[in-house]
């Protein structure tokens, strides 16, 4: 019989951020809707979570109920103002979402995403030449991060900046996305978000004096000629741009490494076949995925599983889980294969409304670097032991050591 203690999900149990996997296992078969005591509902199977993901629930925490997330919520505003996450499309439900996600929708289409190719093979080369000049070197330092961190800043025509500043204050900011357990951590995401909205600001005024053919200029004119987007507004959205735009690539690219090397048939397979290599990034996606929750509110009572979750909750729907949920991907779903034909069905970029604008450019950016790098370096491998970056949702090696012969 199994413990009640070990069916709740504990995120900060020992062990946790190496294998996440074991306790949404249990969840999934235990109690794969479980109304948790800490105030919120966490969702774990893959039909739940994909219908919750389409049902329209709100992303607001205007509309949370009186309870421990939002206290969370003014915690993370003190002084009353909405920081910059909140004013993003991110956390807003329609109409303003289906306002402000048009203003970008056109800048991330396939056929705009897929012109950007020849840039992104040209930085990843440079990255792997560099890999490959160092013999061992961190993957995140010399691809994973640079590369989709180099192409949303030239997307959104950003004037150089203090990169080492701005990682640092995304990697605080991100942490709002996840569940917070202590004041400090709290004020920290608070004095993030203020930073770097300042940062933003000044870089939208270095903007309005020297525009070009980019999307933060095209952002600007938006705000001036049709009113669309007031300035508090404007500077959410090119955070969320910014932050969005590489924090969740940067995870794709070192799990997916991080997969291939724990499974060397599967690393076989993809340098023997390399025209599976669209499929091998939707498998990576779904295997080991870079945003482990989404989350919702619910503004009227919603039935899941034969349970109901009164208005005003804080749902966790737990992406990582549905896409190890037996029940759809079958027996095998705990392990990678790179074939798998329903992998394109991983919910790693949501669904729905709110479904990722970056999917194409992730998935790009994703395919050219790993592709290229086991095909650059046959003899790639561990060069001592994976770090993980300590976050519950955006899970993915803070470090991570390779050794390479170029």
């Amino acid at each position: 019989m199994t413990n009640t203690d070990e069916l709740l999900f504990n995120p900060f149990a020992p062990g946790f951020f190496e294998d996440p996997y074991t306790q949404y296992k249990l969840l999934r078969d235990e109690d794969p809707v479980q109304s948790h005591p800490l105030g919120f509902w966490f969702v774990s199977r893959y039909e739940d979570v994909s219908a919750l993901l389409r049902a329209g629930l709100s992303v607001e925490m205007r509309n949370l109920a009186e309870g421990p997330f939002l206290d969370q919520q003014a915690a993370l505003t003190p002084d009353g103002e909405p920081g910059a996450l909140n004013l993003s499309m991110l956390d807003r439900d329609p109409p303003d979402h289906t306002r402000l996600r048009s203003l970008v929708t056109k800048v991330f289409t396939r056929r705009a995403v897929a012109a950007l190719e020849p840039q992104i093979a040209a930085l990843v080369d440079a990255a792997l030449d560099r890999m490959a000049e160092k013999g061992t070197s961190d993957l995140v330092e010399e691809l994973a991060f640079p590369l989709p961190f180099a192409v949303i800043s030239a997307m959104l025509g950003m004037p150089p900046t203090d990169h080492a500043r701005i990682r640092e204050l995304s990697g605080t900011l991100v942490r709002s996305l996840e569940i917070v357990a202590d004041d400090d951590t709290m004020r920290a995401i608070a004095a993030a978000d203020a930073e770097l909205s300042a940062i933003t600001r000044s870089v939208i005024e270095w903007k309005r004096d020297h525009p070009a053919d980019d999307l933060l200029t095209a952002l600007i004119a938006a705000e001036h000629d049709g009113q669309v987007l007031d300035g508090d507004e404007l500077v959410a959205q090119v955070v969320l741009l910014y932050v969005a735009g590489h924090e969740t690539t940067v995870n794709l690219i070192a799990n997916g490494v991080n997969a291939l090397l724990r499974n060397p048939d599967q690393l076989a397979l993809l340098r023997s076949r390399p025209e599976l290599a669209p499929n091998a990034v939707e498998e990576f996606l779904r295997y080991d995925s870079p945003v482990q929750q989404t989350r919702r509110i619910t503004t009227s009572p919603y039935s899941v599983a034969g349970k109901e979750i009164p208005p005003g909750t804080f749902v966790l729907a737990c992406l990582a889980s549905a896409n190890r949920d037996e029940r759809f991907f079958g027996p095998d779903a705990a392990d990678l294969r790179l074939d798998r034909a329903e992998a394109r069905h991983q919910v790693s970029f949501g669904a729905g409304p709110h479904h990722c604008l970056g999917a194409a450019l992730a998935r790009l950016e994703g395919q050219v670097a790993i592709s290229r790098l086991v095909r650059r370096f046959p003899d790639l491998e561990f060069a001592g032991k994976l770090e993980w970056n300590g976050r519950i949702n955006l899970r993915g090696p803070a470090k991570f050591p390779v050794t390479v012969r170029g």
